[in-house]
């Protein structure tokens, strides 16, 4: 009989499906865990984005067509820069998203009005708002701006320590709720207007209007004119635009008022454009075409100053090329300021002068005198029925974004301050604001800001330095102040110009409005011109990067 010990001893071989399933699951916690973790790390930087222990390189503030912009230069430029977009609503997109009224167009071209770094791909040059808003989400997607962008944020103030050399920033949510973000340069690029309301004249007797008023900036989904008659209050871009997409469905439109602009009809594609488009790689007809229409809005501003009634004749001949004999052109279409002292109105394709040739349309100069049940009682004493009202009467300008600003715990007085090249505001270290051109596209001189400010980091670093700051030298202490935009008499310009900034009388406190000689200054001028103080505060400590 054999014993039990002297049986061979056999080793036991696991089986290939419980190998398999036990290394599976080792696999599956470890992703589980790796999950929480990255979940963790995520909620945590969510946290530190919406409360007080960001610090960042840049914080832009705004997302729209200057945000966007300047943050694709800063990722291009400066790629070692950490930077925050803060967007105030939920959207990007800025004027693009905000304003939803039939037939919301540029009037500029998108030669210019798109970024010098990404050609506008589209056939029409004036383009339609939601064209547009795409481009801009297209350009946010593609060089990862939108992963930057923080939406919900309003800067309420925004205040400077020099010990610490950087920005403290007071975001307001629309919950209500508050947080802080630090940044060492702040980069404002909110627009010129506030985007919660639209211009509203106090017209007498509104009350007593028993039909709807709208204005173009809160223009609501609903509203239903087809087949009713509509009175818009302006004479400006929104009028314009807006006029002849209405006068398609509602029984009448009756454009009002109170004094003419130049207008001049356009085709919405570049004939030009398209057939260099054609002819050549896409980036080289995008820039030929952008060189064309720079130097064409610079031609015809150029000859609007020097030579003024001859222009005024061409573009009233024109209109009465349009509109025919029997029409009163100088009462309706010949303002009495001289061309360009306000922005001329793009009449796209000729669709406002073609809807008033159809009779869906007419002009009435008048003043209001007040509203009544029935419509608008004029001065003259005519009156004008309408079903709908639409004041279109502008925008009402903001500064700064809305943002209150202090230095070293004292408020900053905008108004006060000298503007530096029209980007930055004396004794204010490592602020810069973008404002755009008023004779041509906004976003021409909005590039070259971006690229200033560029500029100005790597010198920044290059030189060690963590804060820069205009200051006025003594000579510059008696000069002539002037108003921060001259020669321009639009209704929004004279509501802005209390609350912004002044100018000097000579460079570097001058704001020319002139893209030739702001492209030499920003992309070439000396940074180092004894103005711009470039300083390391000796208690300020290392800057941690977000």
């Amino acid at each position: 009989m054999v014993g039990v010990a002297s049986l061979p001893r056999v080793s036991r071989v696991p089986r290939p499906s419980m190998t398999l399933a036990f290394a599976a699951a080792i696999v599956v916690l470890w992703m589980e865990a790796h999950r929480m973790v990255q979940g963790l790390k995520d909620a945590a930087f969510r946290r530190s984005v919406d409360e007080a222990d960001v610090i960042a390189d840049v914080i832009i503030v705004g997302a729209g067509l200057s945000g966007i912009g300047a943050a694709c230069h800063l990722l291009r430029n400066c790629p070692g820069k950490s930077f925050i977009v803060l967007e105030s609503r939920r959207e990007m997109g800025g004027t693009w998203d905000l304003f939803r009224y039939p037939g919301l167009r540029s009037d500029s071209d998108m030669y210019t009005l798109g970024y010098k770094f990404k050609p506008w791909p589209e056939a029409k040059s004036i383009a339609e708002g939601s064209t547009i808003l795409n481009y801009l989400r297209e350009t946010a997607s593609d060089y990862g701006v939108d992963r930057h962008i923080r939406c919900d944020h309003r800067l309420e103030q925004a205040s400077w320590s020099s010990a610490d050399a950087n920005w403290t920033l007071d975001i307001r949510h629309a919950d209500g709720s508050s947080s802080q973000l630090r940044c060492n340069f702040l980069l404002l690029c909110a627009g010129y207007y506030d985007y919660t309301r639209g211009n509203s004249p106090e017209f007498k007797g509104r009350d007593r209007f028993r039909g709807q008023i709208v204005h173009p900036q809160q223009w609501p989904g609903d509203l239903d004119y087809r087949g009713r008659r509509v009175v818009v209050i302006g004479s400006g871009a929104t009028a314009v635009t807006l006029v002849p997409v209405l006068a398609r469905d509602a029984a009448h439109v009756v454009m009002l008022q109170r004094s003419p602009s130049y207008m001049f009809a356009a085709p919405d594609i570049d004939k030009i454009a398209r057939l260099l488009h054609k002819l050549l790689p896409s980036s080289l007809a995008y820039a030929i075409t952008r060189w064309k229409n720079i130097n064409f809005q610079r031609l015809t501003f150029r000859r609007a100053r020097h030579r003024p009634e001859q222009v005024r004749k061409f573009l009233t001949d024109r209109v009465r090329a349009q509109l025919g004999p029997g029409f009163d052109v100088d009462k309706h279409f010949n303002p009495h300021y001289q061309p360009w002292d306000q922005r001329l109105c793009l009449v796209t394709n000729g669709d406002l002068f073609k809807a008033i040739r159809s009779g869906r349309v007419s002009m009435v100069t008048d003043e209001i005198e007040s509203f009544t049940e029935r419509g608008i009682l004029l001065q003259s004493g005519d009156e004008v029925t309408a079903d709908i009202i639409v004041t279109a009467t502008g925008l009402t300008p903001t500064v700064m974004g809305g943002a209150t600003l202090s230095v070293d715990g004292e408020e900053v007085d905008v108004s006060s301050c000298y503007s530096y090249r029209g980007v930055m505001l004396s004794d204010v270290p490592n602020l810069t604001s973008v404002f755009g051109y008023i004779n041509a596209s906004w976003t021409l001189r909005a590039d070259l800001v971006s690229e200033y400010v560029c500029r100005l980091l790597r010198h920044m670093d290059h030189t060690g330095s963590l804060q820069c700051t205009p200051r006025l030298r003594p000579e510059d202490r008696g000069m002539r102040q002037r108003p921060f935009i001259e020669g321009f008499s639009s209704g929004y310009i004279k509501r802005l110009l209390p609350l912004y900034p002044r100018q000097g009388d000579h460079a570097p406190w001058t704001s020319p409005q002139d893209y030739a000689v702001d492209k030499k200054v920003f992309r070439h001028g000396a940074l180092e011109d004894g103005v711009l103080q470039f300083t390391r505060p000796a208690s300020a400590g290392r800057r941690l990067a977000s």
